[in-house]
């Protein structure tokens, strides 16, 4: 199979989770390797000088991690730049990335910022379905929760519900001191970032 053909379209990751590894990449001592040739070189490292089980790991060929280790290439197409950037950052800081990890889901929590459709759902509700932006903390047990699903290779579809579940709690009850029973629901999420 040709380098082409492997390297189409990039895949996407949802919103939520995006926002979760910007969050991450925010914690950072010091940015992740920028280049593609860097980049390789370090996740090399990582993979114990294995071109073929970086090439597996990135979906190319071995010949292909060969020439950007050695800088023959430099500019990847567009699915190998991704690939690149995520198993980079994926790798990168693993320290700094488990102490703000474990804080949030002991102590701190995280703080999120959406702006999304919100659907309610409660016996006599007065208040209508409508977009809202909304800035609320995140308890530690929800971001636990969270993070925990992320670490497991969740989807989207499985983290909004519980996203949603800890937006109503801090926002909506307000820690279950008023409207009991109250449900909220998000779609059509047009932005949304995590704070550790």
């Amino acid at each position: 199979m040709s380098d082409d053909k492997q390297q189409q379209s990039a895949p996407r990751r949802g919103k939520v989770l995006e926002a979760l590894a910007r969050a991450e990449r925010k914690v950072f001592t010091r940015p992740a390797p920028k280049s593609a040739k860097t980049q390789v070189k370090f996740l090399l490292t990582r993979a114990k000088e294995s071109t073929k089980a970086l090439a597996e790991r990135l979906g190319v060929s071995r010949r292909t991690v060969e020439r950007y280790r050695a800088g023959t290439l430099a500019t990847p197409q567009k699915r190998l730049q991704a690939a690149l950037v995520e198993e980079a950052e994926s790798e990168w800081k693993p320290q700094v990335r488990a102490r703000a990890r474990e804080q949030a889901s002991t102590s701190s929590g995280m703080m999120v910022e959406v702006t999304a459709y919100f659907r309610f759902t409660c016996t006599g509700s007065s208040d209508d379905s409508r977009i809202r932006t909304i800035t609320t903390p995140i308890s530690p047990t929800y971001a636990k929760q969270i993070l925990e699903l992320q670490e497991a290779g969740a989807t989207e579809e499985d983290l909004r519900p519980i996203v949603a579940e800890a937006i109503t709690e801090s926002y909506f009850t307000e820690w279950g001191t008023r409207a009991a029973g109250l449900r909220a629901d998000f779609t059509h999420v047009s932005k949304i970032e995590f704070r550790f």
